[in-house]
């Protein structure tokens, strides 16, 4: 048998071109961006959003090698202004040599890096000096700053599916100098699949930890006990760089979502203890605020937006304590969910019935033009009538009367619905 290796089996099982990599179809595969790139030979600045273990990092290894580009790499964790400086001083003298491209700059977690350290790439990007290919797990919108956002192209990298996590488990099976040299067989999937997570990167280190624990006794054959258990210590720690991440936030959103206040705090504690962003947390919550409370307490939004701007200013280890009066505020509030399902039934409603025409009545008349085809004529201005309320079709007329409001069943939308139905008798009397 192969000795033990000191590299970790999902360094080892790291795609060597890009025909190797498994996932992310709608990227790589025929009519995806990335395959379209590949074909016309440009490399524009990219930054891929994802989960952790879908294979970001590794999708800019392999396309810095598609376009035989020099490769400089860096970990916004670890990395300063002084030393991305230092990168770029490199990559304009090596690009200076070059005859394939600009050398490809890629940082991991770009969204740890401050204003000034991202300021301080923006000059190379702009001039070419560099490509730039950032990964992050979280929403660029809120962590890369807009100019350079501007200058790159956004991928979403999804998480794997049960079938890919399946392909890469068994290539590492089959293809690993080590693994290979053991008889394993997986009879049962579900307990290694389930802590994956559609991560690679946990399903291989999953699958080594229970290969190192039985491989002792010859053929191992891994069933659903003997992942659970070989896996158990690594999946009771929180890691906020993604081993929990996701689980903890999940659990944590639905305690509050549940109006459970002890299960909350525990939840937040959990993050809080392993280092999570609190600025991440007080996002989640303001998302949570419309979308699971609503109308039901519309101050739930207001408070939410201010605890976010508050831990924003105030950081550590002062945040932990408007974290946990606005998750508890949250948690006891009044639920609805009737604003998410009105906007996502509307949504999808639009989209079936095409751009109906807005009715003439409603439409802006800023010239005498418009004033002479009819555009605003037989509008009735609310103010001007009794309750500042009178009856008009603001839809267009081919779904006159279609609702898509339903009121949740809590004291504050009730009362909504009573005055619904007093102004609209016909249309919301239940």
């Amino acid at each position: 048998m192969t000795a033990y290796p000191d590299i970790p089996l999902a360094e080892r099982m790291r795609p060597r071109t890009i025909h190797d990599y498994i996932g992310q179809a709608h990227l790589l595969g025929n009519n995806g961006p990335i395959a379209g790139m590949l074909k016309s030979g440009v490399l524009p600045s990219l930054l891929f959003w994802g989960p952790p273990g879908t294979g970001k990092t590794t999708l800019a290894l392999l396309l810095a090698e598609e376009f035989k580009r020099p490769f400089f790499q860096l970990s916004a964790i670890s990395a300063g202004v002084k030393d991305v400086r230092e990168v770029l001083d490199s990559a304009s003298k090596q690009g200076m040599f070059s005859t394939s491209g600009k050398p490809v700059l890629f940082i991991d977690e770009i969204h740890r890096f401050s204003k000034s350290q991202q300021d301080s790439l923006l000059g190379a990007v702009e001039k070419g000096v560099v490509t730039l290919i950032g990964a992050t797990t979280e929403n660029p919108s809120f962590e890369v700053i807009p100019a350079l956002l501007s200058r790159c192209r956004v991928y979403v990298l999804e998480s794997h599916s049960a079938e890919e996590l399946k392909e890469i488990a068994l290539r590492a099976v089959k293809e690993d100098d080590y693994l290979s040299g053991i008889d394993i067989q997986i009879t049962e999937w579900d307990a290694l699949l389930r802590v994956s997570s559609g991560d690679a990167r946990k399903l291989l280190n999953a699958l080594e930890l229970a290969v190192g624990m039985y491989a002792e006794s010859g053929a191992v054959v891994l069933d659903n006990e003997k992942i659970t258990r070989a896996v158990t210590e690594q999946i009771s720690r929180y890691d906020k760089s993604g081993e929990m991440h996701y689980d903890i936030i999940s659990a944590f959103i639905k305690s509050v979502r549940g109006s459970d206040p002890d299960a909350a705090v525990y939840w937040l504690a959990r993050m809080l203890n392993g280092g999570e962003d609190v600025k991440f947390i007080a996002r989640r919550l303001m998302i949570l605020a419309a979308e699971d409370i609503g109308l039901a307490n519309p101050q739930a939004l207001v408070v939410a937006n201010n605890t976010l701007q508050a831990v924003s200013v105030i950081g550590m280890p002062e945040s932990r304590i408007i974290l946990s009066q606005t998750a508890i505020y949250l948690a006891l509030s009044a639920k609805s969910n009737s604003a998410y399902k009105a906007i996502n039934q509307a949504m999808d409603f639009a989209q079936k019935s095409g751009d109906l025409p807005v009715p003439l009545y409603l439409r802006n008349a800023p010239t005498k033009l418009m004033k002479e085809l009819g555009y605003g004529e037989e509008y009735h201005y609310p103010h001007d009538f009794e309750g500042n309320f009178t009856p008009q079709e603001y839809l267009p007329k081919e779904i006159s009367g279609t609702r898509f409001y339903q009121s949740g069943k809590n004291r504050m939308e009730e009362e909504f619905q009573k005055r619904l139905a007093q102004l609209w008798k016909d249309k919301y009397s239940e």
